[in-house]
């Protein structure tokens, strides 16, 4: 049996049992599970280990009915043995949706465990916030985050997809051309605000800041664009201050190779880039396609993209290698001005040895460019076999035109 499965029976029972019943059933399945079975009970259960041991000692000594939970002078009875019912009220409070009343009062209010406490006394029972803690440990609730884990659906060849991106940056990188993963990091607010986290100061004087930042297009904003270098383990960001444009999205990758990458990559004659499927440098993006032409008309190199699928923006590694970072160096600190934003970002490192260098763009990226079918025919683009739609490349022609 799992330790998933034996909490949820464990849960199940505890209800029904006094306490010394339910120390024992526990030290008895810590026996039955044998090598390693008290810490696996304990984590199943939420009981302590000493309490599941002190159960397994029990239940080999072949403990005798006595009608007492406690040793004689143990203490006062719990809870839930003065007060019948006491548990299956608590359990209908915190789950109304499966166990209990739809209509239960907490159904929309934060389930502390005083808000919990203060609802049970309404119902009449004698009970404070600390016994409640205690009975949801034993009855295998924990204090539990959401977490992100619903993608929603998924596209039939999003696998397949994966495994053609992980094949075609193995093959750029044994050939010692680069591969780049970009996308646009989260839009900043500039000025003082609170930034997420905490820093270490001195004790009672933290960094004072304004105490609304609501959303106001006249309050400036920071629009960070980030290379990841995969083969050298190097960051580019373009800050921006206009529009998240794909000619924003491709003068950032520009400024990256005349920066970086012609130094890292000297005799380079392919670039592979990984990208999301949306934003300024996704796959339906004419404007993306047009630059990133131009691009490789200005720099001799063919141009290779791989999207990832629709809703997997995650798995793109400049997520984690380089985003990821940067937001652990900022954070507990206000993004003042563009200076600052810039600043921060240059000076995130990483124990794995990531270097990161960081440019203010204060150019104007206008929005509501259009290319034509008939400009969009004539780019020198070849959709690949597998997904032209995600897959393909540019060759470097001179061919481009406005």
């Amino acid at each position: 049996m799992s330790e998933e499965r034996l909490g949820e029976f464990f849960s199940v029972m505890a209800p029904l049992l006094d306490e010394r019943e339910r120390r024992l059933l526990a030290g008895g399945l810590a026996v039955a599970f044998g090598r390693g079975g008290v810490a696996g009970v304990a984590r199943a259960t939420g009981m302590s280990r000493s309490t599941v041991n002190t159960g397994a000692r029990e239940f080999e000594a072949g403990p005798e009915p006595t009608g007492r939970a406690r040793r004689e002078g143990g203490g006062r009875p719990q809870a839930i043995d003065a007060q019948p019912g006491l548990l299956v009220a608590l359990d209908s409070l915190v789950e109304p949706s499966e166990r209990g009343d739809p209509m239960s009062p907490l159904r929309w209010t934060c389930k502390s465990t005083r808000t919990l406490a203060r609802e049970l006394r309404s119902q009449g029972y004698e009970i404070s916030h600390t016994v409640v803690a205690e009975l949801l440990a034993a009855m295998g609730y924990s204090l539990q985050a959401p977490s992100k884990q619903i993608e929603g659906a998924q596209h039939p060849d999003r696998d397949r997809q994966f495994r053609y991106i992980n094949d075609t940056v193995k093959a750029h990188l044994r050939g010692g051309q680069p591969v780049i993963s970009v996308d646009t990091k989260k839009k900043e607010l500039v000025g003082n605000h609170a930034n997420g986290g905490a820093e270490w100061r001195p004790a009672g004087t933290p960094e004072r800041v304004d105490v609304h930042d609501f959303p106001d297009p006249e309050v400036p904003k920071a629009i960070p664009y980030g290379v990841y270098d995969l083969g050298a383990d190097m960051g580019w960001v373009s800050v921006g201050d206009d529009h998240d444009t794909a000619e924003f999205a491709v003068n950032s990758i520009r400024r990256w190779w005349e920066t970086m990458g012609s130094t890292v990559y000297p005799k380079a004659t392919k670039l592979l880039i990984t990208a999301d499927a949306g934003g300024s440098n996704g796959y339906r993006n004419r404007l993306w396609k047009f630059e990133l032409a131009k691009l490789a008309a200005d720099t001799g190199i063919e141009i290779t993209v791989c999207h990832f699928p629709p809703g997997t923006s995650k798995w793109n590694k400049i997520e984690h290698r380089l985003f990821s970072a940067i937001t652990m160096n900022w954070r507990g600190r206000p993004l003042t001005n563009h200076e600052v934003v810039v600043n921060l970002i240059a000076n995130t490192k990483t124990r794995r040895g990531l270097k990161v260098r960081a440019e203010l763009d204060q150019g104007y990226y206008p929005t509501g460019i259009k290319i034509t079918d008939r400009q969009l025919a004539a780019l020198p683009l070849t959709p690949h076999d597998w997904h032209g739609n995600w897959n393909y490349t540019l060759a470097p022609s001179a061919r481009v035109t406005s």
